[in-house]
């Protein structure tokens, strides 16, 4: 438990999560996990990519950026493991969704917030897998957040940092600066799971369980605070989700993947090399005892 908190737990890593995360000789691909990531406009594409590298290197066993037609050539050049699915207008989105049948999507980074972008994410929304919605996904969602509360699940994941979850819940800043309050009120008033990005990040329940995955005694972690890096930890968060990890145990999970890469990669970290940490971290942890 957490000196000061003492309803909070730290996440720690269990022979049960080392299990899960290995894989068996005996099965192939397809029984790890799809993830499609949604994908914004043609010249911010670089974030979906990096969520994509991300669930591909958690193990998710295909990944699919599902782009616009006109974002086509920027997205082909820079993706090679990753497949990539295009649609020519916004209503056939949902119909390329159908045929991938994904089993865990990411939406968020880069996305965009126009209306066309509303129309995919209600359409994201309204798919029965696990979600996984961060940077402009939220945006959309703090501007309309009833309608995101009838449709939601705590099969969702939202990922916040401070200025996100203030929109997400603005009155909860009025009364409190408690963060363990306020990753709680969110995941409860949203009725989705929350992870309140921080130093130590937090991810909290509907039903009000929190747990913290601290920096403490991660060497480096100073480093996280760099462009893209959510968008690594979002597809981190995914790709765990679309293997079957529960929605909570995903993200803390996640998080504690992204903080251990950044002890690895050390000072000059860039996002991009967070996802190519994670063999040796995965490595290490999956020889522990």
């Amino acid at each position: 438990m957490t000196a000061g908190l003492p309803d909070l737990e730290t996440f720690r890593i269990t022979a049960d999560h080392r299990d899960r995360l290995a894989k068996s000789g005996h099965r192939h691909k397809f029984d790890y996990g799809h993830v499609v990531v949604g994908a914004g406009p043609a010249l911010r594409g670089g974030a979906a990519r990096l969520a994509a590298r991300a669930a591909l290197r958690i193990g998710s066993g295909l990944v699919t950026v599902l782009a616009h037609r006109d974002a086509a050539d920027a997205h082909a050049a820079q993706l090679n493991a990753i497949m990539l699915q295009t649609y020519d207008q916004t209503p056939r989105f949902a119909g390329q969704l159908a045929v991938l049948s994904p089993d865990a999507i990411c939406v968020g980074p880069n996305f965009g917030t126009s209306v066309t972008a509303r129309e995919k994410l209600n359409v994201v929304l309204s798919q029965s897998v696990p979600l996984c919605l961060d940077a402009d996904a939220i945006t959309m969602i703090a501007q309309d957040r009833q309608a995101f509360s009838a449709r939601t699940s705590d099969r969702v994941v939202l990922t916040p940092h401070a200025g996100e979850l203030r929109r997400l819940i603005p009155g909860a800043f009025d009364r409190t600066d408690c963060r363990v309050t306020l990753a709680r009120t969110a995941a409860r008033d949203l009725g989705c799971v929350v992870l309140f990005k921080g130093p130590d990040t937090l991810v909290a329940q509907p039903d009000g369980t929190c747990v913290v995955v601290s920096s403490d005694g991660i060497p480096h972690a100073a480093w996280l605070a760099t462009a893209g890096a959510g968008d690594v930890l979002a597809g981190f968060i995914t790709g765990l989700l679309a293997r079957g990890f529960a929605p909570a145990c995903a993200a803390a999970l996640g998080a504690h993947l992204h903080l251990q890469c950044a002890a690895i990669v050390g000072p000059g970290l860039v996002s991009e090399d967070l996802p190519d940490a994670l063999p040796r971290v995965l490595s290490a942890m999956l020889s522990e005892p």
